[in-house]
């Protein structure tokens, strides 16, 4: 592993595998390099592209300046965009596909984005979707973390009751959320209120692809078809069978079917 240098001076921790076009992998809410699809997706990606799977700012070895903005972290791609040679397409699942639009949008020199599922489940209108934010910095800043990943589990997600008690009952995966639960308000913010910002999208004049799976939540189906229609010229495609939690085997084929269709450049 090697790190970059962002615009703050924030370390960014991040490792390189394979050859061809750079793709950097951005990460949802509490993954990184150690826990999540990263891995398992760089492993099928590298034959194809030269993958870049970081720490976002706050996880793993990376740093973690304060204070925290949506801008720093879009910065922190551009710092792996430079090391990568000046262009990358980026692939981002969750939260992290939102922030993959966010530095699309920013007029980074970003060669297309691949968004599974962005969670802009407050389209419908939730109550209390503006609440999020604040309410997870005030339970980490008063050091109930634990308390931050079920209220995220249960008032964010919106995931059965049971799961974050399974969560506690397996000290393997909860204490690897427990250590990143303070960057969950940094999500919060990246989703912008849990509405696709249409205005700031509708800039974005690179290549997009906005995926689902046909098992997710009808709420995360209705966010990706929405924000698809919001980016001109942007795909929409459903995976079989797949559920939030996709599978890198079927997430793979539909980032190289994306890339392959790329016009040549001139």
């Amino acid at each position: 592993m090697t790190r970059v240098v962002s615009t703050d001076g924030t370390a960014i921790v991040f490792e390189r595998t394979g050859s061809g076009p750079a793709l950097i992998l951005v990460d949802g809410a509490m993954c990184g390099m150690t826990f999540g699809p990263s891995a398992k997706l760089a492993k099928v990606l590298s034959p194809h592209f030269t993958v870049y799977r970081y720490d976002r700012r706050g996880r793993g070895a990376s740093g973690d300046t304060q204070p925290y903005s949506v801008e720093r972290e879009v910065e922190d791609i551009a710092a792996l965009i430079a090391h990568a040679g000046g262009s990358a397409s980026l692939l981002g699942l969750s939260s992290g596909g939102a922030l993959a639009l966010h530095a699309a949008a920013s007029g980074l020199p970003v060669v297309q984005v691949v968004a599974y599922e962005p969670p802009y489940v407050g389209e419908e209108g939730a109550a209390g979707a503006e609440a999020h934010e604040p309410r997870l910095r005030q339970l980490v800043a008063e050091g109930k973390r634990g308390s931050a990943i079920t209220y995220f589990m249960r008032d964010m997600v919106k995931a059965p009751a049971f799961v974050p008690v399974m969560m506690r009952l397996m000290p393997w995966i909860w204490g690897k959320l427990v250590a990143v639960a303070h960057t969950l308000p940094y999500d919060a913010a990246v989703m912008t209120e849990f509405r696709i910002p249409r205005a700031r999208f509708a800039t974005i004049d690179r290549r997009v692809l906005v995926l689902n799976g046909s098992k997710t939540d009808p709420r995360l189906k209705t966010a990706a078809r929405g924000v698809a229609a919001t980016i001109r010229g942007a795909a929409h495609e459903e995976l079989a069978g797949q559920t939030h939690n996709v599978s890198p085997a079927a997430l793979a084929p539909a980032v190289m079917r994306f890339a392959a269709a790329a016009p040549a450049r001139s």
